[in-house]
């Protein structure tokens, strides 16, 4: 084989003789030539794969990052349960305090006779039941915790301006009943002598009598047939021993020729309050209780409050 090589200078040419292992060494080196820039292409794009690849610190501070920022995010989570919870607590202690007041009303309810205690027993949860459809229930999620808890707060609220308008009217009709004069202002015993002309016991004359006379045991209580201010209590000529009590409205009542007497002036007494104890001080014949009723300063029969329905 033969090699032609042609100058540039002059048009000459020049032919190389080649034989077998002169062709064998080129193809060697060429061989090698190329193998050489393989080579040198793979070690550049495997040294470019490691500088953009991470090392194993790298990963490793990477996936604590990541797991640094995860804890972080679930702290921040279980701070806004904790605070969901408290003040769902705090909304919860709000309203059982309420609802012990709404109780310790009913219960006044039923002591004073307002509503009947065996219809309502407020030392017991109210009863509940019904049948089951066989469907498994469902947890209520915190917004319908909360919906629940706002219609439930709104329900007490408006059960609470019902009682306390009930409680006013209540008590008014308490206060009314107290004030209300009726009954006898004695526990024991029987009139002796009635309202109007009468002879009188220690002359035998045509005189008028102002209250009635109603006798019994000596120390006997005289209760005030309504609740009231105590105006006077002390002696007084002809009464002995006199209590006077102011119930309001122009009214008054007198208890006289008491043993002693159990109140002092300027005292709130209450319907049935027992004021003095029967005796004979004053003008009398026997121990009794001489009672007057008084109505803007006028003397009235007390036999007609005597005689009135409790109201």
């Amino acid at each position: 084989m033969n090699i032609i090589l042609v100058g540039k200078r002059h048009g000459k040419s020049r032919a190389l003789p080649i034989n077998a292992p002169i062709a064998i060494g080129v193809s060697l080196f060429f061989i090698a030539l190329l193998a050489t820039a393989v080579w040198s292409g793979y070690s550049m794009a495997v040294s470019d794969v490691k500088e953009q690849s991470p090392s194993e610190a790298e990963l490793v501070s990477q996936w604590q990052s990541k797991l640094d920022s995860q804890k972080a995010e679930l702290e921040q989570v279980r701070q806004n349960v904790r605070q969901q919870v408290d003040a769902l607590t705090l909304r919860l202690g709000e309203m059982q305090s309420r609802l012990l007041r709404l109780d310790a009303l009913g219960q006044r309810f039923v002591e004073t006779g307002v509503v009947a205690s065996d219809e309502f027993d407020f030392s017991q949860p109210a009863a509940v039941g019904g049948p089951e459809d066989g469907i498994s229930g469902e947890s209520f999620t915190a917004p319908q915790l909360t919906d629940m808890i706002d219609s439930l707060a709104l329900r007490i609220e408006d059960r609470e301006h019902q009682l306390r308008m009930l409680d006013i009217v209540s008590s008014q009709k308490k206060l009314e009943d107290e004030l209300y004069v009726e009954g006898r202002p004695i526990t024991w015993g029987w009139l002796s002598s009635k309202y109007g002309y009468r002879s009188d016991p220690f002359t035998g004359k045509r005189t008028w009598h102002d209250g009635v006379d109603l006798a019994g045991r000596e120390g006997s209580d005289i209760i005030s047939v309504a609740a009231g201010v105590v105006t006077f209590a002390g002696e007084r000529y002809g009464y002995g021993n006199l209590v006077e009590v102011d119930h309001g409205d122009g009214l008054l009542t007198r208890y006289a020729h008491a043993k002693s007497i159990d109140v002092n002036v300027g005292d709130v007494i209450q319907k049935g309050q027992v004021v003095a104890a029967m005796g004979s001080t004053g003008r009398s014949t026997g121990p009794h209780v001489h009672f007057e009723v008084l109505e803007n300063g006028k003397s009235k029969n007390p036999e007609t409050y005597i005689r009135r329905a409790s109201r």
